[in-house]
Formats: C-alpha cells, sequence, structure tokens
C-alpha cells in the first residue's frame, strides 16, 4: 500500500531488488513403520494406536530416542529352541569332567519377524540421522494390511518424511506370497499423490529357494508408479545378537545343567553361565536390506548431496549379504526386459567388503525415471521450490511477481549447477526457468488465477557401465 504523507519531512523507504532465497529441504529422512516393545511419546504417555485410531508418528534424531519412546528389541527366544538349544557336551573320565564343548546354532528361520528394533541400528550406523517412527501395536499384534494401511495414512499426514519403509515380517505371510503385495502398491501410489517421498521396499525370505524372493516382490508389484520405488536384494547378514529372555532359554547336557534356564545357571556357575552366553551371542540376524540403505542414503546426501547415486557405497554392521550373488546372476535382477521392474543387488568383494550395487528405481525400462538418484533429486527440487513460492499465493498475477519467482528459481538452481548436480558447460545448458503472458500463461489463465512456471534440469546421471576398450597396437 502507497504511504499517504501528511506531515513534511523526510521519509525512508526500503526497497528489496534481492529476490526470495529458496531453502533446501531435507533429503534423506526415513519414515519406519512397525512393532515395537513399547510407544510412548515426549510426555512419557502411551500412545499405541487404539482400535479405529491412526497411530502417532514419532520423529527420532539418535538411537537413544528410539530406545527411550520405543523399547528394545522383541525376544527370540524361538530361534534357540529345538535344534537351537545351548548345549554342554561334557567328557567324563572316571567320574570327573575331562573336557567341555559348548556350542549353540541359532535357528534363522525361527525369527519371529519383528525387526524395527534392529532396523533402527542399521540405520544409525550407516549414517542415518532424524528420522520417524509408525508403531503399529506392541510385539503381541499382528501387521496385516489394516495395520499397515493406518500407518500409511499416519505417515501420509508428516511433511517431513521422504522414504517409506516396512520393517517387520507380513502376518500373512507364506511359501509363495509376501503378503505385502497390497501395502506395497499402496505405499507406492501414496508417494505418486505426495510426490515428496519414495518407497524402500523389502523382498521377504519366504523359502530356502535362492531368488524365489526377488521373483515374489516383482510379481507384489503393479506396474503403476514404479518410479517412486526401488527394491533391493539380497538380505543381510548383520553383526546384531538376538534379543533373549534369560529366563526362557533352556540348556541342554549331558550332566546337572540339562533343561536349566540360563537364569538357573547364573546363578549356580558363573563361569559357565558367561561361557554359554559368549557362545549364544555368535549368532546373528539376518535383516532385510533396507534400513541399511535407507543410512546410505543419508550418509550420501550428507557428503556428496542427493544427486550422487546411493550405491558403490559400503555397509556397517554387516558381514556379508546372505547370497552371494554373482556378476551373471545380476544381470536378470538388474534388468528385467519383461516387466522392467529392476532390483538393486548388493554384493560382496574381496578387498572391498559388501557394497550397495545398484542405483535404479523399480522404472528400470523408464529413461526418464530409471535410477534412484534422479528420482529424489527432482522430489528434493520440486519440494525446495513448492515451499519456497508458497509467498506467492495471492499476490497479484503480474510482470513484477513473476521476475522474483523467475530469479529465485535461477538463483536456486545456479548454485545447484555449480555443486554438479547438473549437467551442463554453463547454465544455460544445465536449466531454465519459463514464466510470462504468451511463454506459460494466456490470457484466460490469469483471469482464472494460475501462474504457470516451466522448469526444466538436466540432472547428472550415474555412470553405470563403464566401458573400456582395449585393441592390439601393431609393431609400425
Amino acid at each position: 500500500m502507497a504511504q499517504n504523507y501528511k506531515t513534511p519531512g523526510v521519509y525512508i523507504e526500503e526497497i528489496s531488488k534481492l529476490p526470495a532465497s529458496i531453502a533446501p529441504v531435507e533429503t534423506a529422512i526415513p519414515a519406519f513403520m512397525g512393532r515395537t516393545e513399547i510407544a510412548k511419546d515426549e510426555n512419557g504417555d502411551d500412545i499405541f494406536p487404539a482400535v479405529g485410531k491412526l497411530p502417532s508418528p514419532i520423529r527420532i534424531t539418535s538411537f537413544l530416542d528410539y530406545q527411550k519412546y520405543f523399547g528394545g528389541p522383541n525376544s527370540e527366544t524361538d530361534v534357540f529352541k529345538v535344534s537351537g538349544l545351548p548345549t554342554i557336551t561334557d567328557v567324563i573320565v572316571n567320574g570327573a569332567v575331562q573336557s567341555r564343548t559348548i556350542t549353540c546354532n541359532a535357528r534363522k528361520d525361527f525369527a519371529s519377524g519383528r525387526y524395527m528394533y534392529y532396523a533402527i541400528q542399521m540405520f544409525y550406523a550407516n549414517g542415518g540421522g532424524p528420522c520417524y517412527i509408525v508403531s503399529s501395536g506392541n510385539y503381541n499384534s499382528l501387521l496385516n494390511d489394516d495395520a499397515g494401511n493406518a500407518s500409511l495414512a499416519a505417515i501420509a499426514k508428516v511433511d517431513e518424511p521422504t522414504m517409506l519403509i516396512f520393517t517387520d515380517k507380513h502376518n500373512s505371510a507364506g511359501a509363495a506370497t509376501s503378503g505385502y503385495a497390497t501395502l506395497y502398491n499402496n505405499a507406492l501410489a501414496l508417494c505418486n499423490k505426495l510426490q515428496d517421498r519414495i518407497a524402500i521396499l523389502d523382498p521377504w525370505k519366504l523359502s530356502s529357494v535362492p531368488y524365489d524372493d526377488a521373483i515374489i516382490i516383482r510379481n507384489d508389484v503393479s506396474m503403476a508408479d514404479l518410479k517412486y520405488g526401488c527394491v533391493y536384494y539380497p538380505w543381510l547378514e548383520s553383526t546384531l545378537n538376538y534379543g533373549y529372555n534369560e529366563d526362557l532359554i533352556l540348556v541342554k547336557h549331558n550332566g546337572p545343567y540339562d533343561g536349566k534356564s540360563l537364569t538357573a545357571i547364573k546363578a549356580m556357575d558363573l563361569n559357565t553361565y558367561r561361557l554359554l552366553k559368549a557362545e549364544i551371542n555368535k549368532n546373528v540376524i539376518d535383516l532385510p536390506p533396507s534400513s541399511a540403505v535407507a543410512g546410505v542414503m543419508a550418509r550420501v546426501d550428507n557428503n556428496r548431496g542427493v544427486w550422487k547415486a546411493p550405491a558403490n557405497e559400503s555397509l556397517n554392521m554387516v558381514s556379508g549379504p546372505s547370497i552371494k550373488v554373482t556378476a551373471q546372476q545380476q544381470e536378470n535382477l538388474n534388468i528385467d526386459p519383461t516387466t522392467g521392474k529392476s532390483i538393486n543387488v548388493i554384493r560382496f568383494f574381496t578387498g572391498k567388503g559388501t557394497l550397495v550395487w545398484g542405483a535404479r528405481t523399480l522404472a528400470g525400462n523408464d529413461n526418464e525415471w530409471r535410477y534412484i538418484s534422479v528420482r529424489r533429486f527432482y522430489n528434493f527440487v520440486e519440494e525446495s521450490v513448492k515451499k519456497a513460492t508458497e509467498f506467492v499465493v495471492f499476490e497479484p498475477n503480474d510482470a513484477n511477481t513473476w521476475l522474483r519467482v523467475k530469479a529465485m528459481c535461477e538463483n536456486f538452481l545456479n548454485q545447484l549447477w555449480r555443486q554438479g548436480a547438473l549437467q551442463g558447460a554453463k547454465p544455460d545448458d544445465a536449466f531454465f526457468v519459463r514464466i510470462g503472458l504468451g511463454i506459460t500463461m494466456t490470457s484466460l489463465d490469469i483471469l482464472e488465477g494460475r501462474m504457470n512456471v516451466e522448469i526444466g534440469m538436466a540432472a547428472v546421471r550415474p555412470a553405470e557401465f563403464i566401458i573400456l576398450k582395449f585393441s592390439h597396437k601393431l609393431q609400425e
């Protein structure tokens, strides 16, 4: 509004000549959905979802935060039952113990599938930062489509997350289905609707047949919204111990400790108890890879930028992939000519360790959205520009406003180009911003209150295939 001067004197008016700036949004904030031991808010009140109510997402910044609000791991005592029992074998000579052997080989196939606690550990071990936890219930509750859909509906109301991850095994999983067909497709649809996040989907180990889980997840996911999802394979052999209850683990022994619990043996013989614990703790849990990969994405975003593919990166707290995939075996996983549903492989390389060795979305046959880094970079730019231009709503739809918006967007994209996020030897080759009457808008658009801005970017893409061509040079 123009000043209405009434008193003679000198007046100062500050005129803004600089365009508003665009603040980059966060790019690596996952939302983990699954079951937890407890669920409390910052006031210590219980927040387990009531019947018919949505769960409450809680933002945490460390593993200690997780333990404070959500407790510890599920007791995985089933893996130490039957053939997985800790066993003491004594060699007795003349009534005295000559030698003693302690063994314990946990039954990994007896694991409960409640992996939230371990997933958060893997996330922070691999470079994770802030994240959201959506508890669908305690360890005794079921993870079914209803619980999963409620978690998706709850996290849809939160603007900050950029990744969606289901941590637990579905209760409907069987020998030929993961149970996740509905939830995975709903997660992809939500990502497409909000356009600010991706879904990292896990192949669920359902049988001992290699690659069955990869085939099943391709069948589970429909052909819609594939550019917003990615899959990593296989599961990881972590260095994390199982959570267990010492009162419930019974020892097998050809002597006085037979049938006794660890707690009872601790009271009887502390040294034997310590040896048993050491042997039990040699057993480590296999985990789905999504949480570790989410940590890698956070690490790469912080060190290099969201435009760098989260691949050729090492994994921490991992002894190796559960299946050693060869280069030849990876061919059909990385490129599927029939469906285009690419699956990124995690491989072990001698001298290098375990590396993420893939950078594709599920839309592997799509030249526009083939790579995760391109999809996430566009999410980042779109969300940053969207939030920064909200001040323009209800501003006059005229040349002055158009100039401010164009300058603001060009400054932001120029900074990204200088950081290496965009292709091109000069800014004109890297991006364009178009706005104006007769350029992006008609008179009717202005009458109807629409301001159209066109932004084009040449995003950098990963060099997925390095071809070195050699030939003999004949002596002259």
